[in-house]
């Protein structure tokens, strides 16, 4: 990859903190947040008024993106306890057609030595005009006996498993309940949230709207180009190959869509640009940004090489990628777009190198 150096601020007149779509707000996980427009209280009119609206919308965004990494956690661990799940559920079938098996194989020697009369082994012998015959079928009965006792062993092993099998297949489902009304509730909250946001920005009229976009662009260019018209993301190299694959797909996607949820190609959110630009490198990362924040090892932002990621926030619930020159390419909020940013516009957690 080709390291940029003082390349211009690709699209960032165009990233808008607060400014939400209404597509962002209703498309998101395909559910319509519906809702008529109705003023917030206060006067948005007033500078005061407008900033108070945009402090309300970004900290309802940051609680949407908390709920959202929460969502994928869940949607991930659901994927994986339906297989799992499945796999178990096909293991107890199996178990059971064998353990039937071997019953009825019991069922047959117990009929048949029923049918024998039950007559003592020694008496046969006195009777039997054939000793050494009957000497002979004696020692294949006892062959018999042996393997009717090895069938009943393996009969009560396999009960066994089988028991054990149900139990974790029970436990499971469980798991799985709770995961289910987990991601159910995440979602609510998203929505709850984008239809909150929504609502505030269109108490907002477009004056309003177009001040407080104009606002956030000029603050998110001077972040990310410490007040130059330019973009240096310096000259220090790629961590490795894979890095620099990982980054330069990060980097094609500058100007997509920030939707939650969404893994690309055409849309991302924060977490799932990181898993989509380091799929195209060959590596498949955890689907949250919690996940990924243990997904390499740890170094210090004065080490940070290109590629490597970025979690923020205490809880790490926000994560991009070192671009170079204390910058990163992260996909930001409902209605902006990938994007480069600094390193420093949100609380750092920790920088991880796969």
């Amino acid at each position: 990859m080709a390291v940029h150096r003082r390349s211009p601020l690709s699209g960032a007149h165009a990233l808008v903190r607060a400014l939400v779509l209404t597509a962002a707000a209703t498309t998101v996980l395909g559910v319509a947040t519906g809702g008529t427009a109705q003023a917030a209280p206060g006067s948005p009119d007033t500078p005061s008024g407008l900033k108070d609206v945009k402090a309300q919308v970004e900290q309802l965004y940051d609680e949407a993106e908390q709920a959202s990494e929460r969502y994928n956690g869940a949607l991930d661990a659901q994927q994986r306890l339906q297989h799992q799940t499945g796999d178990l559920q096909q293991q107890v079938a199996v178990a059971q057609d064998e353990l039937n098996q071997l019953r009825g194989d019991l069922a047959t020697v117990a009929g048949a030595e029923y049918r024998g009369g039950g007559m003592a082994r020694t008496a046969q012998l006195m009777l039997s005009a054939d000793p050494e015959g009957y000497l002979s079928q004696a020692r294949t009965l006892d062959q018999a006996a042996e393997r009717q006792n090895e069938t009943m062993h393996e009969m009560v092993t396999r009960q066994r498993r089988l028991d054990q099998r149900r139990a974790e297949t029970s436990a499971k489902l469980a798991e799985l309940d709770q995961t289910s009304r987990s991601l159910a509730e995440s979602k609510q909250q998203i929505q709850q949230r984008l239809a909150t946001a929504q609502k505030l920005l269109s108490s907002l009229g477009a004056g309003e709207r177009a001040r407080m976009a104009a606002q956030d662009a000029r603050e998110a260019e001077q972040r990310a180009t410490r007040g130059t018209d330019r973009l240096d993301l310096g000259t220090t190299p790629p961590a490795s190959e894979r890095g620099a694959a990982a980054l330069a797909a990060a980097v094609r996607m500058i100007g997509s869509p920030y939707v939650y949820g969404s893994t690309g190609p055409r849309a991302f959110d924060c977490s799932g640009l990181m898993y989509w630009s380091w799929r195209q490198a060959g590596v498949t990362l955890p689907r949250t940004s919690q996940a990924q924040a243990y997904a390499g090892r740890q170094v210090g932002i004065s080490d940070a090489r290109p590629g490597d990621l970025v979690i923020f926030y205490r809880d790490m619930h926000h994560v991009g990628m070192y671009a170079g020159g204390g910058v990163i390419v992260h996909a930001p909020y409902p209605g902006a777009k990938v994007r480069y940013e600094s390193v420093n516009a949100m609380p750092l957690a920790g920088v991880i190198r796969l």
